[in-house]
């Protein structure tokens, strides 16, 4: 793009140059170029650097950074991971941190203890100078410990320095002739060199890793996409394993919905799903208010701790042939053209998140044709020529084709005709092409009465939260639920009715009485 924006437009300077066509490499081509440029950034910044975190480099670059080309992007992150490695080598090991902040602590505990002079006071500081003696006696030794580690470490480099000279003395020595210097560093020289730097390495230590790792170059890309990459915690892996139960405290009566999306993302994090499509494609199908968004949200606050962690897009706004623009920006010379478009900016920006296309339905037919290459191919080119990455996103389209049929269903009737019915609706408003791409459609049931205590328990819990700031607590007995869960329930409004009643019957009157 460069090369024909300023070079090859002035055919005077171009027909000066030989042009040199130079194609990307392969994973493979830069795991080679990494290994050759191994040496010289353990030199520069005084770690080693594993063949795991050199293969990790180039594999986890290819597939999750689309913006660049290797093997710039590859070396980039060994360089980052290699600095993050060395700045933790030349400050404190957290053990040792946490020591000599509780030391801290506990000296100016010691020191307004000593103003006091009751008995319990005195007993204290006691048993503080005892506590305090053996923390002291710890951090010193942790601390001399530490130290000789970075001694060796700092040994250890300047044997490398010097091997990097000696070959660089060799590499001149032979181009110049100069034989008998270059014997003595080949035979003599060099190898002595290597044998003490392998002696140095091969201490084990263990306050100082020295050592880049796949999980520590894994960890740079999860900071520069935000897409978790890295080794999971045995908490995460607990918190992904009952998804399931998390989801459920704020969606009910919809077992199906979230066990599918709950699948979804464990398959996604196990690293299990097409490396080409996005993680996972629903297209939630039910009435109004049965937690179709809902869902999303909480699908959202679970993977990022914040239920707004999305981008969201009303196609109630994009019925118009020309409203395509709007989703991947305006083409050139058109307004808006430098602002890029409401959804790709936000995934390019934001590569790992739930993406929700609000009551599908309404969009105009051209918005499904950009939809298909999203949902095929995991990727989407904007207004500007850049290609956005898809693949680590959450598609869910949200829609009320064939909702009447779900509300007229009546409580314990056989739900696979109603469900037949709705499909019916819905493969006559959809293209073939366009259902095929998704991964599932998910019907959502109908709210039924004995879900709304369910729900009048999640919507106390929320106002409970926004009244302990003023230190009041709400309680609601069993009569008060299960009369605010009867007022509330409409088969056909879902939950949205309830609340209605909550701010009427709850909020309002509390209101009043908190002013």
């Amino acid at each position: 793009n460069e090369y024909r924006k300023h070079v090859e437009k002035d055919a005077a300077l171009a027909r000066r140059f030989q042009p040199v066509f130079v194609d990307e490499p392969t994973v493979e081509d830069t795991i080679s170029i990494l290994r050759g440029l191994k040496e010289k950034y353990e030199l520069h910044h005084g770690v080693r650097i594993t063949d795991s975190a050199i293969v990790a480099a180039a594999t986890l670059s290819n597939r999750y950074i689309s913006d660049r080309f290797l093997p710039d992007k590859a070396i980039d992150l060994i360089d980052e991971a290699s600095s993050r490695l060395r700045m933790q080598i030349d400050s404190k090991p957290e053990e040792l941190d946490e020591l000599d902040r509780r030391i801290i602590q506990l000296k100016i505990e010691q020191e307004a203890l000593k103003k006091e002079t009751d008995t319990a006071s005195k007993d204290r500081l006691a048993k503080l100078e005892g506590e305090l003696a053996d923390l002291e006696e710890k951090s010193g030794a942790l601390t001399a410990r530490w130290r000789a580690e970075k001694d060796k470490l700092g040994a250890a480099q300047k044997l490398k320095e010097q091997l990097e000279a000696a070959r660089n003395e060799l590499a001149q020595a032979q181009r110049r002739g100069e034989y008998q210097r270059a014997g003595e560093l080949t035979y003599g020289v060099i190898p002595d060199l290597e044998k003490k730097l392998g002696e140095t390495e091969g201490e084990a230590d263990t306050l100082v890793d020295e050592e880049v790792t796949a999980n520590d170059v894994a960890q740079v890309v999860s900071r520069w996409t935000g897409v978790p990459v890295d080794k999971m915690l045995e908490g995460e892996r607990e918190k992904l394993l009952h998804m399931e139960d998390e989801l459920a405290k704020r969606v009910v009566g919809q077992h199906d919905a979230v066990v599918a999306v709950s699948t979804a993302v464990r398959r996604a994090r196990a690293g299990l799903q097409d490396p080409n499509r996005p993680i996972g494609s629903f297209i939630f199908l039910g009435p109004t208010g049965v937690g179709k968004t809902e869902l999303t949200k909480a699908l959202a606050a679970f993977l990022f701790d914040d239920e707004t962690a999305m981008v969201r897009l009303d196609m109630s706004e994009y019925m118009e042939k020309h409203s395509v623009a709007r989703l991947i920006g305006a083409p050139p010379g058109y307004v808006g053209y430098e602002e890029g478009g409401a959804l790709t900016e936000a995934v390019r920006r934001r590569p790992y998140q739930v993406v929700l296309f609000d009551e599908i339905e309404k969009a105009h037919p051209d918005v499904f044709n950009v939809l298909l290459q999203v949902l095929d191919d995991g990727r989407l080119t904007d207004g500007q020529g850049r290609t956005v990455d898809f693949k680590n996103t959450l598609i869910i389209m949200t829609s009320n084709l064939g909702s009447e049929f779900l509300v007229m269903q009546k409580e314990g009737e056989d739900s696979s005709a109603v469900h037949s019915e709705v499909m019916q609706v819905v493969r006559a408003h959809f293209r073939p092409e366009f259902l095929n791409r998704v991964d599932e459609i998910i019907l959502f049931n109908r709210l039924r009465r004995e879900d709304m205590g369910a729900i009048v328990d999640i919507q106390v819990k929320r106002l409970q939260k926004l009244l302990e700031d003023r230190k009041i607590t709400l309680r609601l007995d069993a009569k008060a639920r299960d009369w605010l869960a009867a007022k509330g329930y409409d088969p056909t409004y879902g939950a949205r009715p309830l609340k209605r009643v909550m701010q009427k019957e709850l909020q309002d009157t509390l209101a009043e009485r908190l002013l």
